[in-house]
């Protein structure tokens, strides 16, 4: 039998002993064990990155992560770009420009911000005077079936091609009859959205090696896409690559719409939705790919349920916490108007309500986690710029 040396023997003893100790600890305290991951290997270290290029894409729960976003920076004091003056958008559906953030306009010194996600048309060389050289960018896909669904029930006021046709059936059984290049940047939300919201032609060919281009594009520059219908797994791998605590990307759902204004769409009207956005349809299938290639690389299946368990384990004890009656309400049921949530089109856009018993610092962390994009920009707006007038905002005054 191998003996060792007195004081080996009693180092190695020592070792088990604290690792047991570890353990034990772990299960009496109800505590993951990979809390203890940095001690113990396979956890990414560093400090968490602060400059962060959000691309909002419109209706494909980019208002969800925008929350996330504007609470880190609010939570750690860091600086959003945010649209200047009465503005709330960055010049969509323009091609974006610096001088459309508030403090940049010339001749003004040149300065960078460390979260930029309101909506905006990306154009690199432009988002680069605003964002520093180490920024991570990021942005958000949805499936384009149901993104157009959603964009014909929130702009069918507002978008010539959705105003003229009765339903979605009838603006996709003859499109082109509705849609006229001629209403030029109005009409963007009608065909490839997305497409259009990355910077390219929406309205270009689906050529193999145009589209492909445009894909290597997207991504040389973007560290990351999520994809709406896999929101979840996404933020986990989102919160790995930024190296952010779960509390940080857990989030409601915002700015979604009631179930009963949500359109079911038939097999053929479905197949007619790919064609008509051909370009969308390439970018969601392949960055829908790319995802999954990522999560298996990053962090492998078995820790991927975990840490999905985990975020919706702490979403559904933060509902309990925060929400009345844990769920979403209805414009008409939202008892703080400065909660309500912009109503569009002929889609019902549900909030929330807080838990009336909720101590103040409780409250604050439930509220900022409920406040739809347009409070909460105004919010920091007026926070990062003292000075200026603030932003209004006229539905919450009817």
């Amino acid at each position: 039998m191998l003996s060792l040396p007195g004081g080996t023997q009693r180092c190695f003893q020592a070792i088990l002993l604290l690792a047991l100790i570890v353990f034990l600890l772990a299960g009496f305290l109800h505590r993951d064990i990979r809390l203890f991951a940095p001690l113990l290997g396979g956890q990414a270290e560093g400090p968490p990155i602060i400059n962060v290029m959000f691309l909002k894409t419109h209706k494909t729960a980019s208002s969800t992560v925008l929350n996330i976003l504007f609470r880190f920076a609010e939570t750690h004091n860091l600086s959003v770009a945010l649209p200047a003056g009465s503005r709330f958008h960055l010049g969509y559906p323009w091609l974006f420009l610096a001088r459309y953030v508030e403090g940049l306009e010339p001749p003004g010194p040149q300065r960078h911000f460390n979260i930029m996600c309101n909506h905006l048309r990306f154009n690199l060389p432009e988002v680069q005077k605003v964002m520093p050289n180490d920024t991570f960018y990021f942005s958000i896909l949805r499936n384009p079936v149901f993104q157009l669904e959603s964009a014909f029930a929130y702009y069918r006021k507002d978008v010539p091609a959705f105003r003229a046709a009765g339903s979605l059936d009838a603006f996709l059984a003859a499109p082109r009859t509705y849609y006229h290049r001629g209403a030029g940047l109005r009409n963007a939300p009608a065909r490839n959205g997305m497409w259009f919201d990355l910077g390219f032609d929406n309205d270009a060919p689906a050529d193999e090696a145009y589209v492909r281009a445009r894909l290597a594009d997207v991504e040389r520059r973007f560290q990351l896409v999520l994809i709406a219908e896999h929101l979840d797994e996404s933020l986990v791998l989102l919160r790995h690559l930024l190296r952010w605590r779960l509390d940080d990307v857990v989030a409601f759902p915002l700015n979604s719409r009631s179930p009963r204004s949500v359109a079911g769409l038939s097999p053929e009207a479905r197949a007619r939705a790919r064609r008509w956005c051909a370009l969308d349809w390439r970018l969601y299938e392949h960055f829908n790919r790319t995802l999954w290639a990522r999560v298996r690389a990053e962090l492998g299946p078995r820790r991927l349920r975990s840490e999905v368990a985990r975020l919706r384990a702490r979403r559904r004890e933060l509902a309990a916490r925060c929400l009345q009656d844990g769920e979403a309400k209805s414009r008409s049921q939202i008892t703080d108007r400065r909660l309500r949530p912009y109503q569009s089109g002929v889609a019902e856009i549900m909030g929330y309500n807080l838990r009336r018993d909720l101590d103040n610092q409780t409250r604050q962390m439930c509220r900022r986690m409920v406040t739809p994009e347009l409070q909460y920009m105004a919010h920091l707006y007026a926070r990062q710029f003292p000075g200026k007038p603030p932003k209004n905002i006229p539905f919450l005054e009817d």
